[in-house]
């Protein structure tokens, strides 16, 4: 399907608005801990635990836990295995996937 430059670019104009309002449930703590399972997936290469996240962070479980819960359901960045602990943080899991990469640190792990 064939579409004008200037239609797609219209129908993109809205992306900014709606990406916000989708993410407009998400509060500094929310941040904090995307930020943190987005950046230690990679170096522990295998899912992190809701209690390790709550004790690196110095937050509380329950709150980590709300926070998880939170993420996961509005279909947002991260997805927890049958045991509770996160195994991918969009763009990273720990999970084989056909796509692997490797950071300019030498990281490596594969793509959610």
């Amino acid at each position: 399907m064939e579409l004008p430059r200037h239609e797609w670019e219209q129908s993109l104009s809205h992306a900014p608005s709606a990406v916000a309002a989708l993410l407009s449930f998400m509060s500094d703590d929310h941040s904090l801990v995307r930020n943190f399972v987005v950046r230690e997936i990679p170096n522990a290469g295998q899912p992190l635990s809701p209690k390790f996240i709550a004790q690196e962070l110095k937050l509380s479980l329950e709150r980590v836990n709300e926070i998880l819960d939170d993420l996961e359901k509005n279909l947002v960045f991260l997805f927890r295995n049958n045991s509770g602990d996160v195994s991918w943080a969009y763009p990273v899991t720990c999970e084989t996937t056909p796509h692997h990469f490797t950071f300019e640190s030498g990281e490596q792990t594969y793509a959610a």
